[in-house]
């Protein structure tokens, strides 16, 4: 889906050599060859709102909202590279369909996903790590398949290594797919849901990180809450105390 209206970027931290800003839904993170139209992107329009270069830290997919981080100095971008998963530490929130188990580690290697822009492509599974943590569950009279009605659980997932797509294809593999997700979730599920709840996303949102400041070496901890369609379908299914 282009974005055709400018989107704001609200800022949730900011200092002389970083900056985390809230990406909505829908948007880029910059400009790639899967743009199709697309005016703005979180790049371009971060660069616009500080007045200077901006380098990102990590890209969230277009329909995934959150907390995302931009570098004001190639130093500061090596720095925060060199960071483990251990320190560097980001967190989702996610609806999916069906009842998880109450916590659980799921760790199945990935095989990285086919780009067709790349000349040589890595072909290796390598090991991913995805926590998960069932925070809330509920029911709602839309079918799937042979049931009438569909369970769905508000999850947080903690990303302990960092493959492209992780926990969309890690929540696949668990059979719990995320709601409105088109490439590995269930497209007559989607759809369904979407007109029930009268609103149609993706529902990923990345609601904090924590890392060590490149500069001081003390913890910075930023968390995103949860707005927009996102925050009503949860209101909507009654989980307000994660809002």
């Amino acid at each position: 889906m282009c974005t055709d209206q400018k989107p704001l970027l609200k800022v949730l931290y900011q200092d002389d050599c970083l900056a985390v800003v809230s990406k909505p839904e829908k948007l880029l993170t910059h400009r790639t060859e899967i743009a199709n139209g697309d005016q703005y992107f979180a790049l371009q329009l971060a660069r616009d709102l500080f007045g200077k270069r901006v380098w990102p830290l990590y890209r969230l997919d277009r329909g995934t909202s959150g907390a995302l981080m931009f570098a004001f100095d190639p130093q500061t971008v090596s720095a925060l590279a060199q960071q483990t998963h251990e320190t560097f530490q980001k967190q989702y929130f996610a609806i999916v369909r069906g009842t998880s188990e109450k916590t659980m580690l799921i760790d199945h290697a990935l095989k990285p996903p086919v780009d067709p822009y790349l000349r040589v492509q890595k072909t290796e599974a390598q090991e991913a790590k995805t926590l998960l943590t069932t925070l809330a569950s509920a029911e709602v009279p839309v079918s799937s398949g042979k049931y009438e009605t569909t369970r769905l659980s508000l999850v947080k997932l903690e990303l302990l290594t960092g493959r492209r797509h992780q926990i969309r294809r890690h929540m696949k593999f668990i059979a719990h797919p995320i709601i409105g997700d088109a490439t590995y979730g269930k497209g007559p599920l989607n759809r369904a849901l979407a007109e029930y709840f009268g609103r149609d996303r993706l529902y990923l949102h990345c609601c904090g990180i924590s890392f060590l400041h490149p500069r001081t070496g003390t913890r910075v901890s930023i968390t995103d809450r949860l707005d927009g369609d996102f925050a009503e379908t949860v209101k909507q299914l009654r989980w307000v105390n994660y809002i």
